[in-house]
């Protein structure tokens, strides 16, 4: 039953993130392997259904909300060329050994340029979480962090895109990109000249919890744009939560959205990923498993360090940059289907791409807790 579902995630997810920190970990790194733990790989007390699914994606969304919220938009504004650099070189790294690797493996060459594609998507919501706890969201490295995620998911889209239109893909490139400015155009419109006038118009009205009413509808409508357009949904969630950020409801949304948001949504995303993990019949594939972790983890890590330290942070803080980007995700997994409905990945690729994306994500916040510190370090960017 679901309930007995959700409270045996809640209990598990709030004891292990506490496990966690006490052993000097993110929580959020207790909480996604508790999540392997009561799923059908371990104990089987949770099974991931279509309803806890749902309430997952609207955990991710709510945190990338939180995190827009949150976000110093002049940081933002003054890291944007920090965030190109690790954008950028966080693709091509991984897209380059993807694409060699895939050759390698007696792949067709479109095939090897989609694992490349693959491979250099990000999902930083895990990341965020991790920055959060650590209090480095709005930090120089945060906001460079967030840019380039941006930066990310819109460049490999539009990539995707490129490749299955000569692939046989059904993809018309022009729409694409099209649908993809307008995306972009519109949202930063609204976000400027039309949400602080809908939070002003609610906050009038004669009912309860007006304000965070607006706010979500807000979220929402913003991440449904993204996702219609061919954006992550979690960037409109983010932009929504931006557009927010500058008003003066600001302070009075964070608190109410982070108490909806911690108390259930992001505790279930976060668990609802271990719980995903599935060890039956990969035992054949684990050399692969191995090798494209490896490839997965290395490249993203070096990539956007790379471009952390062009932009002119220092070893630590470029390699702490580098290593939020590892995580795949959900942008990862949303074009591993792409790839196999279009034949682009076989079945078991597929498979092995799933266990891949999970290990990097649950991989990604002890890295971070390894390269970053508490302290804000001195960080010099060329502006």
């Amino acid at each position: 039953m679901l309930y007995v579902q959700l409270a045996i995630i809640l209990i598990a997810s709030k004891l292990a993130g506490d496990v966690s920190t006490k052993f000097g970990q993110p929580a959020v790194l207790g909480k996604l392997l508790v999540g392997i733990l009561i799923g059908p790989a371990v104990l089987g007390l949770v099974t991931e259904t279509d309803t806890l699914h749902q309430i997952s994606e609207i955990g991710v969304i709510l945190l990338m909300f939180i995190a827009g919220l949150e976000t110093d938009v002049k940081e933002f504004k003054r890291s944007w060329k920090a965030s190109t650099y690790v954008g950028i070189l966080g693709i091509l790294l991984p897209l380059c050994i993807g694409y060699l690797y895939g050759m390698m493996i007696h792949l067709s060459n479109f095939e090897a340029i989609f694992l490349g594609l693959l491979l250099s998507a990000t999902s930083v919501s895990i990341s965020v979480a991790t920055l959060k706890e650590m209090g480095q969201l709005n930090s120089k490295e945060g906001a460079t962090i967030l840019g380039a995620a941006v930066i990310d998911d819109v460049l490999v889209i539009v990539a995707l895109a490129f490749v299955m239109s000569f692939s046989g893909g059904d993809v018309n490139l022009s729409l694409m990109l099209l649908k993809k400015f307008a995306f972009f155009i519109i949202a930063i419109l609204v976000g400027w000249k039309v949400v602080p006038w809908i939070l002003v118009r609610f906050t009038k009205l004669n009912v309860s919890e007006t304000l965070i009413s607006a706010a979500l509808i807000i979220c929402f409508v913003f991440a449904i744009f993204a996702e219609k357009t061919g954006v992550a949904a979690i960037i409109g969630a983010y932009i929504a939560g931006v557009s927010i950020s500058v008003t003066d409801f600001k302070h009075a949304v964070v608190q109410k959205v982070e108490t909806i948001s911690y108390s259930i949504f992001v505790p279930v995303f976060f668990t609802l990923i271990g719980v995903s993990v599935q060890f039956a019949g990969i035992t054949t594939s684990i050399p692969m498993i191995i090798l494209l972790s490896l490839i997965a983890i290395a490249t993203k890590l070096i990539g956007g360090a790379l471009g952390a330290k062009l932009a002119g942070f220092n070893r630590k803080s470029s390699l702490g940059i580098g290593s939020a980007m590892v995580s795949r995700g959900e942008v990862a997994l949303i074009i591993a289907s792409t790839g196999l409905a279009n034949h682009l990945l076989t079945d078991k690729m597929f498979s092995i791409i799933v266990i891949v994306v999970l290990i990097t994500t649950i991989i990604t916040p002890l890295l971070m807790k390894i390269f970053f510190t508490e302290k804000s370090t001195d960080l010099e960017i060329s502006a």
